[in-house]
């Protein structure tokens, strides 16, 4: 099997030339500090993701070595690009610069879907500004479900 950069990704070429993206294995996209995942394609020099951000989470701010381009297909993406605002609905294309510091959340509306075209200087997962990869962000609200102890069940009865 051919060496990926993304833990996870299709290698393509040697025969494989097409691909179902919303059927291909979905890995994390942003490891440590974005909800992103998807199906990731390799090729020799380029990859392409095809990207889910669930409603309100996304990624903190954080970087790539390599440029990317984000088309966003379904839903609304928010935040910032070199300190640049950014609100992207769907049919809207996204340039991030190699290094440029970004930040990318889904709207609390719908879930996004969105195709992420990168060099391969490196994978599709870059690294926190803060240099910490702790986790993703979360809109108020839409955190992940913290479950009680028993304990704290059994008092509530």
């Amino acid at each position: 099997m051919a060496k990926t950069k993304t833990e996870g990704a299709i290698k393509a070429g040697r025969g494989k030339y097409q691909f179902n993206m919303a059927r291909v294995r979905k890995v994390a996209a942003g490891t440590g500090y974005s909800t992103s995942h998807g199906g990731v394609i390799e090729g020799a020099r380029m990859l392409v993701g095809y990207i889910h951000k669930p409603r309100g989470t996304g990624s903190r701010m954080h970087t790539h070595k390599n440029e990317q381009f984000n088309y966003v297909l379904r839903g609304t993406l928010r935040g910032s690009v070199n300190g640049k605002r950014i609100l992207a609905p769907a049919g809207t294309l996204i340039y991030i610069p190699a290094n440029a510091p970004h930040t990318l959340v889904s709207t609390p509306g719908k879930d996004v879907i969105f195709l992420a075209l990168k060099d391969l200087s490196q994978g599709i997962i870059g690294k926190a500004v803060d240099g910490t990869m702790t986790g993703p962000h979360y809109d108020p609200g839409f955190g992940p479900r913290k479950l009680r102890k028993p304990s704290q069940r059994a008092s509530r009865r």
